[in-house]
């Protein structure tokens, strides 16, 4: 092994470039760093989606409320909930029929909503209910006509079979509408 000594200068510097930089070190006031972030807070938990069920009054009234419709329980009698709803296309009721006597595991909904005093004759009204699939039209007693939907509810319906059958009722609306501004009009345009 070799051994090189180092000139007395260089050793000199070295040593007091070493000495300053730990004085420097211990004598400088530290200057905080940045700042490590916060830890978060653990994340909750995604509150779980609640199963659509149909049979459940509160299912579809949810679906109308996400529309947009205001919806509101009226009554409740034996096996059958009532619903009022009010929305920009309409104000309708919901019937829903054979609940458990907690107003759940209904079977039907029936949708119903006057419509506009017509000069509709009952032979119009006949023929109406002879050109739609799914919408009936009748008279109350006090003379005030009235367009119906109706289907049956299953726990295996989907929050999009629901919707659905609201966009059918939809388009009930809109034709028993058609048919009590001119009768005679949409009757021939139906056949």
């Amino acid at each position: 092994m070799i051994n090189h000594p180092l000139p007395a200068s260089i050793l000199l510097l070295a040593l007091a470039l070493a000495a300053g930089s730990a004085q420097a070190q211990t004598a400088a006031p530290k200057t905080p760093g940045p700042k490590a972030p916060a830890p978060k807070a653990a994340a909750r938990p995604a509150a779980a989606p609640t199963a659509f069920d149909a049979t459940n009054p509160q299912g579809l009234m949810d679906v109308l409320s996400a529309a947009g419709a205001k919806v509101q329980t009226s009554r409740k009698e034996d096996d059958a909930v009532f619903i009022a709803v009010t929305s920009t296309a309409a104000t309708f009721s919901m019937q829903f029929a054979g609940c458990n006597a907690q107003g759940r595991a209904c079977r039907a909904v029936l949708l119903d909503a006057a419509l506009p005093k017509g000069a509709a004759t009952a032979a119009q009204v006949n023929g109406f209910n002879q050109t739609s699939v799914m919408c009936r039209l009748y008279q109350d007693r006090a003379g005030v006509p009235h367009v119906l939907y109706s289907t049956l509810l299953s726990r295996t319906m989907s929050r999009d079979d629901a919707s659905n059958e609201l966009l059918a009722w939809q388009g009930c609306l809109s034709d028993a509408y058609d048919f009590s501004r001119d009768p005679v009009a949409y009757l021939a345009n139906a056949a």
